[in-house]
């Protein structure tokens, strides 16, 4: 197994152990209206139900892991030049998905753990989370081109 792959698995292992993890810590700490939108001073003006952020959570977490994973299956291109090298085609494409998941149960566990934050007085305040936004929209990004630029590049033929 080469070190990406186990590195890979592993994130996505952990991933899906914090984003379950973070969601019971923050469902104890929402009071029953979550706030979901915050004016210019960090006020809350908009709110959700706790009941209805649980439902939200629970819907991506099973969509993320089992309908994606479902359809990465599926996502098997169909190029003459990595025909010979099935395995290695198989290996690229179970990897991407696996990341592609870990990243998404990554950004729902650290969105919910702000929430739970932000929601419940702590010292933080809505602006320190601004930072978030690009980090999760960057290693999206990161992740989604990097499958099709290794699919551009042949792969090295096996003697």
């Amino acid at each position: 197994m080469k070190i990406t792959t186990l590195a890979i698995r592993v994130w996505r292992m952990f991933s899906m152990i914090a984003v379950f993890g973070v969601s019971v810590y923050s469902y104890s700490l929402f009071s029953e209206d979550v706030g979901v939108h915050f004016d210019a001073a960090g006020k809350a003006d908009e709110f959700i139900r706790k009941s209805e952020i649980f439902y939200i959570i629970v819907g991506l977490i099973l969509m993320n892991n089992v309908l994606l994973m479902a359809l990465g299956r599926q996502l098997i291109p169909n190029r003459i030049e990595w025909a010979e090298q099935r395995d290695e085609l198989n290996e690229h494409l179970r990897n991407w998905i696996f990341c592609l998941v870990a990243m998404i149960n990554t950004l729902v566990a650290m969105t919910v753990f702000a929430l739970a934050t932000v929601n419940n007085e702590f010292i933080y305040k809505i602006a320190d989370f601004e930072g978030l936004f690009y980090l999760v929209v960057g290693l999206l990004l990161i992740i989604l081109i990097a499958l099709p630029i290794r699919l551009m590049i042949k792969p090295k033929l096996e003697d």
